[in-house]
């Protein structure tokens, strides 16, 4: 019977296929074998539909390759196979983050079966690194302690995508390494004879060298391998001896490593079996498993080797002191054991690393501090709490938890006490304060504001002294101290300068915790501005400086904007006292300019004009300017760029066109456009305007070509748009008819006409609301007459007729009163009739 491993065999050809060099790791080497036959696209795809670990490891593959969708695509149909066959499995599949950690189980059979060869099934191995690192990434947040404030210590280590913990497969080993069943050896021989042999240990435990013969190396240290190999090499090549005096020299090392079966149980994330290398290790084991849980133990990691415990491993002594004495190499069979974490605490504040910690029996508070790392320097170590739960046997009367604090006198010899710690205790390292002493704060104009070291028998001086020393703009009126009180109150001190030099009236001494203010004059000034508005480029308002002109204003304001008026501009100004008694509240005086007001023409009182024109002539006066004047920059009159408008369709030569005056009208636009061609219907006009909002507008174009006085001849605007059809013998019957459809005209033929030819007015139709949009735009709907019939519009050819839906009935007593309306209309019929036989 064909076997999972044999499906796998079969699929992982087309898995080298798909993701060819990206599939091996750096440094992998290409099988040398040829692979077995590529499997067809119906086999490919019922093995993986019949196998879902095997469809997880191909997707685990092509997402660790790199490759994209689009590759993956590329190479299947290079292969023959449908370009879709894989869809399901590639990164942009919904169910792509179901990576698992793949064990060696399957490719053990494959290579005992005699399948795959050992570098064909390892380098399917090493295909799952990247798959790997990208499930410990994904990971992470689930692995979270509950506390999301604090990590639980040492979690995240194992956590991280990283191949710390993975064994070599190969390369050399410590003396102590124990050798077994599937390592592979390289014997060198050199000097007298020069020889190498690859060896691999066979099941019973030997390797047979040429000419000497089998050797049993079970359980044997490399040590004691080559005390073994001096003795039977010393039998078949003389020269092979201890010493300098040896004329043959041997070297024996691992090429390859075996793998074992070791088991991880407990509270670990990945519980199971897992095949690792015989150099593995209990943190290589426990690194392939997830590490343990949050509720699972890292101080007690127990082995078990034959039903008896070997040993057990502190995590923290690797993780705190490198330590890793405890780390013993495994060997098959052997069962790791994670237990229940016994006492977790949670140590916060300001220790180096705070965390949730594990403690072992008899482990105190000052274990947990220097686990910790220690207090940081901000730490007030007079002050330690701990919020405790209470054993259930000490609760009483609702008292469940307490709250016990250290006292200072536990620390005197600057380590924690040998506090007793309890299952739960949470543990607070307070800061020291953030008061400061022994200063005074000096603020205002001073060189450099802030706290000042406060001395006995400092003076106010000596404080401004050392905070550098006065601006030229201080006050010299007053400089305040305010002064703290034994009952946390403020009183108000003062001192002044006696002159310009900065020398102190009084020079106050100081007390610990005084605040000088010193005053600066600029404080005092209002924010003086003027304000510019019209033909410049940035208007606003702009700070006030003594000695402004206009000029410098404009200049400011990024110079004037092409349409601007450089003859004059108006400057409104505060008016004076006498202006205000007349109810006065500004005065405006125009300011004359000239050319050279345009700055980017004149530079440093030269002409930038084009060569040969002349300058022109500077006679302006500068005019300065007054807080909060209000410049106004003026427009010329009549300015304004080019009006463009739109022109397609049945005329000679279509395009934009600018507008020449103010007046051209449609004819004139025709006539610059060359006029109609011979294919333009002049009826079916399409005109739209910018102004109105993208509006159509109805025009009778034909008239308006007759008559150029007709009022159809439009006043063109900017922006207009004009399309001139070419002829289109056809109505368009639109709305609630039973069959809108496009209908040949008929000239001379009405609405309903149309109306019939599309099958009639349907169910919801109002037939009384119909209407007409002739080709040019106008609308026409039907007259109503008194006595007469009703006019009925005529669709020209392109008219389109639209009929509506009926509006919700009218209520009855609406319907009463149309029905008596009716009536009389009747009888009024009846009388005319009479009265004009």
């Amino acid at each position: 019977m064909r076997t999972a491993p044999y499906r796998l065999c079969r699929v992982f050809p087309l898995i080298l296929l798909l993701l060819g060099s990206a599939a091996l790791p750096a440094g992998a080497q290409v099988p040398t074998q040829p692979p077995p036959q590529l499997p067809s696209p119906a086999q490919a795809q019922q093995i993986l539909q019949q196998q879902p670990e095997l469809a997880r490891r191909l997707r685990q593959k092509i997402g660790a390759s790199g490759l994209t969708d689009d590759q993956i695509r590329a190479r299947l149909r290079a292969a023959g196979y449908p370009d879709s066959l894989l869809d399901q499995y590639l990164p942009s599949s919904t169910d792509t983050l179901n990576i698992t950690n793949p064990t060696g189980n399957t490719l053990t059979a494959v290579q005992q079966m005699g399948i795959l060869g050992g570098e064909e099934a390892e380098s399917l191995l090493m295909l799952t690194d990247s798959a790997r690192m990208i499930a410990d990434s994904l990971r992470r947040d689930s692995l979270a302690a509950p506390d999301t404030s604090l990590k639980v210590f040492g979690m995240d280590i194992f956590q991280r995508a990283t191949n710390l913990f993975q064994p070599a497969l190969s390369g050399p080993v410590d003396p102590n390494y124990r050798l077994g069943p599937g390592d592979e050896l390289v014997l060198i021989l050199t000097g007298d004879v020069e020889l190498a042999h690859d060896l691999v240990v066979s099941r019973e435990g030997f390797i047979a060298i040429p000419q000497v013969g089998q050797i049993n190396v079970a359980n044997l240290t490399m040590d004691q391998l080559e005390d073994l190999l001096y003795t039977r090499l010393g039998k078949v090549y003389s020269g092979v001896r201890r010493g300098p005096n040896a004329t043959t020299k041997f070297t024996v090392t691992v090429a390859r490593l075996r793998t074992i079966q070791v088991f991880v149980t407990g509270d670990v994330h990945w519980p199971g079996s897992y095949q690792i290398s015989a150099a593995g290790t209990v943190l290589n084991a426990l690194y392939e498993a997830g590490g343990p849980t949050v509720n699972g133990s890292f101080r007690q990691v127990e082995v078990h080797r034959g039903g008896k415990l070997v040993d057990s491993l502190d995590i923290y002594d690797y993780l705190l002191r490198g330590d890793a004495n405890h780390d013993i190499r495994l060997e098959t069979g052997d069962v790791i054991f994670v237990p229940v974490r016994k006492t977790p605490v949670k140590m916060t504040g300001r220790v180096v690393r705070p965390a949730i910690y594990e403690l072992l029996p008899g482990e105190t508070l000052g274990d947990l501090i220097r686990t910790a790392g220690g207090f940081d320097p901000t730490a007030l170590r007079r002050r330690v709490q701990i919020d405790r739960i209470l054993p259930p046997d000490q609760r009483t009367d609702g008292k469940d938890r307490v709250v016990l604090d250290i006292p200072a006198t536990e620390f005197d010899r600057g380590e924690a006490p040998a506090f007793r710690m309890e299952p739960g205790d949470s543990v607070i390292v307070f800061p020291v304060s953030d008061t400061r002493r022994n200063l005074v704060v000096v603020r205002g104009a001073i060189r450099t504001e802030g706290p000042v070291g406060f001395t006995s028998g400092m003076k106010l001086s000596d404080a401004i002294r050392l905070s550098g020393g006065l601006k030229p703009d201080f006050y010299p009126g007053q400089v305040l101290i305010s002064r703290l009180q034994s009952d946390s109150t403020r009183t108000q001190l003062r001192d002044t300068f006696r002159d310009s030099t900065g020398t102190l009236t009084d020079d106050l001494p100081l007390m610990e915790f005084d605040e000088i203010l010193v005053l600066s004059r600029t404080s005092f000034r209002p924010e003086r501005f003027i304000a510019i508005t019209g033909a410049v480029r940035k208007p606003g308002q702009l700070p006030f400086r003594e000695g402004m002109t206009l000029r410098d204003a404009i200049l400011q304001a990024d110079g004037m904007t092409e349409d601007a008026l450089i003859s004059e501009a108006e400057v409104a100004r505060l008016p004076s006292d006498q202006d205000r008694e007349v109810g006065r509240v500004a005065s405006a005086m125009r300011v004359p300019m000239d050319s050279s007001y345009l700055f980017e023409r004149t530079s440093a009182g030269k002409y930038l004009g084009p060569p040969g024109k002349p300058a022109p002539s500077s006679g302006a006066p500068e005019f300065e300017l007054l807080p909060y004047d209000n410049i106004l920059i003026f427009r010329q009159p009549d300015w304004e760029l080019q009006r463009t408008v739109a022109i397609t369709g049945a005329v000679v030569y279509p395009g934009r066109y600018s507008l020449q005056t103010r007046t051209d009208r449609l004819t004139d636009l025709i006539t610059r456009a060359g006029g109609l061609t011979k294919a333009a219907y002049p009826q079916g006009v399409t005109f739209f305007r910018e102004i109105d909002r993208g509006g159509r507008i109805g025009v009778d174009l034909p008239a308006a070509l007759k008559d150029p006085q007709d009022r159809d001849n439009l006043i063109l605007a900017g922006g207009d748009s004009i399309f001139i059809p070419e002829y289109n013998p056809v109505v368009y019957v639109r709305g609630s008819v039973n069959a809108p459809i496009s209908v040949a005209y008929v000239p001379g033929k009405d609405m309903d006409f149309y109306v019939g030819a599309a099958g009639g007015f349907a169910q919801k139709a109002d037939g009384g609301r119909s209407y007409v949009t002739q080709p040019n735009g106008k609308v026409e709907s039907v007259k109503r007459r008194f006595l007469f019939a009703d006019g009925k519009p005529k669709p020209k050819a392109g008219a389109v007729v639209f009929v509506p839906e009926k509006i919700p009935g009218p209520p009855k007593e609406t319907a009463a009163t149309l029905g008596a309306l009716a009536a009389i209309l009747a009888s009024l019929t009846t009388v005319v009739v009479v009265l004009t036989r």
